[in-house]
């Protein structure tokens, strides 16, 4: 009986495993199915390697193919390679050369395309557990299966982080920095604390439950922070929302109903700021509305106060998953809250309750998710600090990289950080929107660590960048052109048996095109 039960186990004795341990052998491990992250792992297979895709959720694409339909280009000339070729197959879906307005269904049946094409080993629901590395080498990530409950030992010889929110990064040791340095740091004007008019409240709003009494406490969704003065750095992120994809068509409505945790005392401050100033429209005034397709929209955040959810988002790039997911719940339950407030509260204007009637989710898009799309907007969460780091001056044309890999070119863009009483007045802080400026090279050492640090891993989402300048760089388009050049740089590293630090960049910047 002893030795039958040896012979049963000893596969599992000579390879290290267990019955609920596997490990899988590649090139490349991407890790992240956002744009960039597809974008990463096709080029890996185009480069002829094996590649695998882990993604902690089910959802690919990203912002892409999660509301974010009005493509923010800056100068789209600026987007190539694969990036580009992604547009011009949204293109050929609706019979155009090329398109950067698009529903969300349309990019996820594309990505899914992408990795259904090029084979990639996609492994969806898989929770990081930890990198193993070997002095300044990753040497393998251990991931859980979310539904098998089983543990999966990734090996490769080059990782590359696509994620949103820089978990492989920042498990493998690698430095990296959350919130918005001082203008100091960097010496620039736009980065730390920034008060402006942009997406600002109207003088005389008032931010206290009893108006006038500041004893009474303030109403929800204002800061009892302090105005620190403009240039001072600090932890906060720009603010999270959903963009919102609705429909207007009747056939494809779905009527915006009464949220299961709603709460209408959280958009008392939207009264109040509808008694400082009615609109004639929720459009550019309440919301920002950009058509898509069919009758539908990718709705942004416009005004004082919408759909970002200011102030909520601090802790959320270094939270555990359950963290994240109760932070993503309050972000819905005010969003959803909010298109039930503005359509049904008898003290909202009529006019903009009609308006706001007349759109509902749309019955061809998110089907697997309740017609709501699954992906947060996370527009900023941890930033590497590499041997280059990305910065207004870059942005400004006062400084260049002279071995970028791909272009930005968008404004320098950060949402607002932080709603607070300010002169006895309701005002949010951090709103920075400044361009005017051609593209500008992204340095390749912005998306490698030191090598001290990691010597296999590149990270072209979580790039190096202050704040500010990230705010220009965080675009999908430039994600999947950083996303290329990080499979060209991790197959030129395997190939010559270096480091993705000691690679040929002149090289790279030939392969991809860049002159």
């Amino acid at each position: 009986m002893i030795r039958v039960l040896l012979l049963l186990l000893f596969p599992f004795i000579l390879f290290g495993q267990t019955a609920k341990e596997k490990i899988i052998q590649t090139d490349v491990l991407v890790f992240g199915a956002t744009s960039g992250g597809v974008i990463a792992a096709s080029a890996v297979k185009r480069e002829g390697l094996a590649c695998v895709l882990a993604e902690p959720g089910w959802h690919v694409g990203g912002m892409s193919s999660g509301g974010l339909g009005q493509t923010d280009i800056g100068n789209k000339f600026a987007i190539t390679g694969m990036s580009r070729e992604f547009y011009k197959r949204v293109g050929a879906h609706y019979g155009q050369p090329e398109q950067w307005i698009f529903e969300p269904h349309v990019a996820d049946s594309i990505f899914r395309q992408i990795i259904s094409e090029n084979k990639i080993d996609f492994r969806p629901e898989l929770r990081l557990l930890k990198v193993v590395k070997k002095e300044n080498q990753i040497r393998e990530v251990h991931f859980q299966d979310k539904k098998s409950k089983s543990i999966i030992r990734v090996q490769a010889k080059v990782f590359i982080d696509c994620s949103y929110e820089g978990d492989l990064m920042a498990a493998a040791g690698v430095n990296y920095v959350v919130g918005r340095e001082s203008s100091a740091t960097y010496q620039e004007s736009f980065n730390g604390v920034q008060i402006r008019d942009k997406h600002q409240f109207p003088d005389g709003v008032d931010p206290y439950k009893t108006p006038g009494d500041p004893t009474s406490g303030l109403i929800w969704g204002i800061s009892t922070n302090k105005l620190e003065p403009n240039g001072t750095g600090d932890h906060k992120l720009q603010a999270y929302n959903f963009r919102l994809c609705l429909t207007d068509e009747p056939s494809n409505r779905i009527p915006v109903t009464r949220p299961e945790r709603y709460n209408p005392d959280h958009y008392e401050l939207l009264l109040r700021q509808l008694k400082a100033y009615t609109p004639d429209s929720l459009n550019w005034q309440l919301m920002h509305f950009a058509w898509m397709p069919n009758r539908k929209t990718d709705i942004n955040n416009c005004g004082g106060f919408s759909t970002d959810m200011i102030g909520v988002n601090y802790n959320y790039p270094e939270a555990s998953e359950e963290e994240r997911l109760k932070i993503f719940q309050e972000h819905l339950d005010y969003t959803k809250g909010l298109l039930y407030f503005i359509g049904n509260d008898q003290r909202v204007p009529q006019h903009l309750r009609e308006e706001m009637s007349r759109w509902g989710y749309p019955r061809d898009e998110y089907k697997n998710n309740g017609h709501f799309t699954p992906q947060l907007y996370i527009r900023e969460a941890r930033r590497m600090v590499g041997p280059y780091v990305m910065t207004q001056q870059n942005c400004q044309g006062q400084k260049v990289a002279e071995d970028g890999i791909g272009l930005a070119a968008y404004t320098m863009d950060s949402h607002n950080c932080q709603r607070m009483v300010v002169n006895g007045m309701v005002k949010n802080e951090g709103d920075v929107q400044v361009g005017g400026f051609p593209p500008y090279p992204v340095s390749y050492r912005s998306i490698v660590p030191y090598e001290k640090e990691c010597s296999n891993l590149v990270v072209p989402v979580c790039l190096s960048a202050s704040h500010i300048a990230y705010g220009s760089i965080r675009m999908e388009p430039v994600f999947m052109v950083l996303g290329q050049a990080a499979a060209s740089a991790a197959a030129m590293a395997i190939r010559s048996n270096t480091s993705v630090q000691k690679i040929d960049v002149n090289a790279l910047r030939l392969k991809l095109g860049f002159r």
